[in-house]
């Protein structure tokens, strides 16, 4: 029996490759996989040689990277979390001491740089002892909690508020002089007075102190803490 001649073999295993390789396309548009024989392309295999084998391989070459893909996005987002959690005060929705002293750091950098002006305001509860001895810690955990609540409110999101230690806030106004400074803070203590914590059905009473001091492009983190903190004790003294 006659045999009609259908090519070489070059023409059919290059046929035989275009077919493959549409089915693979098939498969991976509606796996949402990159097409493999754009792949293949990237990679410098000839058609000739795209042989199942060969696609089998980049399949499995490409599955593994996507792995690894969505491992990293993982762990970046990991790392975001353990990074936001590692700036948070342990008990407040507040930045930890840590946290703001790093945005005090810079924002002492723009002032030098720039000249852009920012103060900081520094807050003390005054006899909180006494809250917490008198209503119990829970109560003395609200109370911080509430102090904490009004300054987020009542500034901006380009500002900044940290918890500085067991009954010390701070509060950075970006674009703030001094004067500027000291209005807001005196707007800060009127809503906090007007608005004292309620624990129980009952109000809670309680005092603090603050001051106002504009950052220099000079300072260091820990010379402006120390003059926020003294100008905070002379508003004390004054009784103001």
């Amino acid at each position: 029996m006659k045999i009609e001649k259908t090519g070489s073999p070059s023409q059919v295993r290059s046929v035989g490759a275009t077919a493959y390789a549409r089915q693979a396309k098939a498969v991976e548009a509606a796996q949402g996989v990159a097409p493999v024989s754009a792949s293949a392309s990237v990679l410098g295999i000839p058609e000739t040689e795209f042989t199942p084998r060969v696609r089998d391989a980049i399949m499995t070459l490409m599955g593994e990277v996507d792995n690894l893909r969505k491992e990293l996005q993982k762990t970046r987002e990991r790392l975001e979390e353990v990074e936001r959690y590692a700036d948070q005060d342990h008990l407040l929705p507040l930045l930890n001491r840590r946290a703001f002293v790093r945005e005090l750091t810079r924002y002492i950098s723009f002032a030098g740089r720039y000249g852009t002006p920012a103060t900081l305001l520094y807050f003390d509860l005054d006899g909180f002892k006494q809250v917490n001895d008198t209503y119990g810690h829970a109560a003395g955990d609200a109370v911080l909690a509430h102090f904490a609540r009004v300054l987020q409110d009542q500034t901006r999101d380009t500002d900044v508020v940290g918890r500085l230690g067991g009954d010390e806030f701070g509060v950075l106004l970006a674009h703030a002089n001094v004067e500027q400074g000291r209005k807001k803070a005196d707007v800060l203590a009127e809503t906090l007075r007007k608005n004292p914590t309620i624990w129980q059905g009952q109000q809670i009473p309680i005092a603090f102190s603050y001051g106002a001091f504009e950052i220099k492009g000079s300072d260091t983190p820990d010379i402006a803490m120390a003059r926020a903190d003294e100008a905070m004790y002379a508003q004390k003294r004054a009784g103001r």
